[in-house]
């Protein structure tokens, strides 16, 4: 598909730029209001008073808004309704449309906090709160980026989007995999999409590392715990085929690298990581006594595998199945149960697509140093447009640091946000300049 222009001339871009400076103050409180709306997933608070603010705000820039339930998908309930938000803003004629896509769930809060997680304080340049990088300031950004074009009158064909959609944090199943599946996110209604996760301004995120979860169950037999000789003990199986994965399959690992640019370094070899572990009965409370004196009989362990695009997810699932049967070659009393949980493949848009070239270029042309491409170590929601929309020409870009996403006292910084702005708004134009 040619590109007929770069969508701005240098006077309409320092125009357009000087617009989204003179924002400021509106971008700071857009994304103090969205902070201040706990939509904190699980269980998914907030939803609905969260995707109304922003209908209200883009109702009054043109958009035709729509309210999306997704009924019946996973989470979804009258009191915690799966709601999500597509507005669409049309141009002078037909053309591409450009979507920018943000989630609006965040994570718990937790511990650690020096500050109001819900306050939106903004000190020194940054606003802190949860999801104030991961990703409401994102949010903030390509809503602010959006109403400059609008309001510097800088006409186009095709059509703008942009969608606040739920659940990402879980999956993302009630959110972008729910619009998908209904040609939300497919051509022709959508051709480009940005989605403004925070992966630093000067970075366009081209896909993400491939994700295996499963549960390993190992079955023993009880008995007392005086007499252990007289059952088997699963968490003594479950050692041994960890020390298997210690001795035998993290050194492979290591050895692993991929030709994808997946940040941060540690990354871009195949990782596995246990998420939970638990043998034999509960503990009690303290004060309530002492556990009973039994052989485990049961011991469950939830992994964690994060595999890289030159792997398959038969071959590492291999590699699991290879070393539990060579446990149970040595140990013939080990019983165990393999179970897949979810799983999800790696994804990689081209670095010549439309939508990277755009950004690219824009990032060069406001922060005067060439684009890196990065991949993420961990998936979003791209992979449901990929997979599901069968839309190819989708990346994520937007303000923020990557390693501050869940942390205590997470912040976006003002200026970044500035900066994505600008960034993202010339890219939507360079996109929809594209002939048809």
């Amino acid at each position: 598909m040619p590109e007929s222009s770069s969508g701005l001339d240098d006077k309409q871009r320092a125009r357009l730029a000087a617009r989204i400076d003179a924002k400021r103050d509106d971008l700071i409180a857009l994304t103090q209001d969205l902070i201040r709306i706990p939509t904190v997933n699980p269980p998914g608070d907030a939803y609905q008073p969260c995707c109304e603010y922003l209908g209200r705000r883009l109702a009054r820039s043109g958009f035709a808004v729509e309210y999306l339930r997704a009924e019946g998908a996973l989470g979804d309930s009258d009191r915690y309704p799966r709601t999500n938000i597509i507005a669409r803003k049309e141009g002078r004629g037909p053309g591409p449309c450009v979507h920018f896509n943000s989630h609006i769930d965040v994570v718990e809060p937790g511990h650690g906090w020096t500050m109001d997680p819900f306050s939106g304080e903004l000190r020194d340049g940054r606003i802190y709160g949860r999801g104030a990088c991961d990703m409401k300031g994102g949010l903030a950004a390509s809503i602010i980026a959006i109403e400059a074009i609008l309001e510097e009158g800088i006409e186009f064909s095709g059509a703008i989007e942009i969608s606040g959609t739920v659940d990402e944090e879980s999956g993302g199943y009630a959110g972008v995999a729910w619009l998908a599946e209904r040609g939300r996110f497919s051509p022709p209604r959508v051709d480009h999409v940005i989605i403004p996760e925070p992966l630093n301004k000067d970075c366009v995120c081209l896909g993400h590392r491939g994700v295996w979860w499963a549960e390993i169950i190992v079955s023993g037999r009880i008995a007392h715990g005086s007499m252990p000789f007289l059952g088997v003990s699963a968490i003594r199986g479950m050692a041994a085929f960890l020390a298997k994965v210690e001795t035998e399959l993290y050194p492979r690992l290591a050895q692993r690298r991929t030709a994808m640019p997946v940040i941060p370094d540690g990354a871009r070899q195949s990782t596995l990581n246990f998420n939970g572990l638990h043998g034999g009965l509960p503990n009690p409370a303290p004060g309530e006594g002492f556990p009973s004196a039994l052989v485990a009989d049961r011991c469950s362990l939830v992994l964690d595998r994060r595999y890289l695009i030159e792997e398959s997810e038969a071959e590492i699932r291999q590699e699991i199945l290879d070393l539990l049967e060579a446990v149970q070659a040595e140990r013939p009393e080990f019983d165990y149960t393999l179970r897949d949980l979810w799983s999800m493949p790696p994804t990689m848009t081209d670095a010549d697509s439309p939508v990277v070239t755009a950004l690219s270029r824009e990032i060069e042309h406001f922060l005067g140093t060439p684009a890196h491409h990065v991949a993420s170590p961990g998936t979003y929601d791209q992979k449901h447009i990929v997979r599901i929309g069968n839309l190819k020409d989708c990346v994520a870009y937007g303000p923020g640091l990557l390693e501050l996403a869940h942390q205590p006292d997470e912040y976006v910084g003002v200026e970044d946000m500035l900066d994505a702005a600008k960034i993202m708004a010339a890219a939507a134009l360079r996109l929809l300049a594209r002939a048809p």
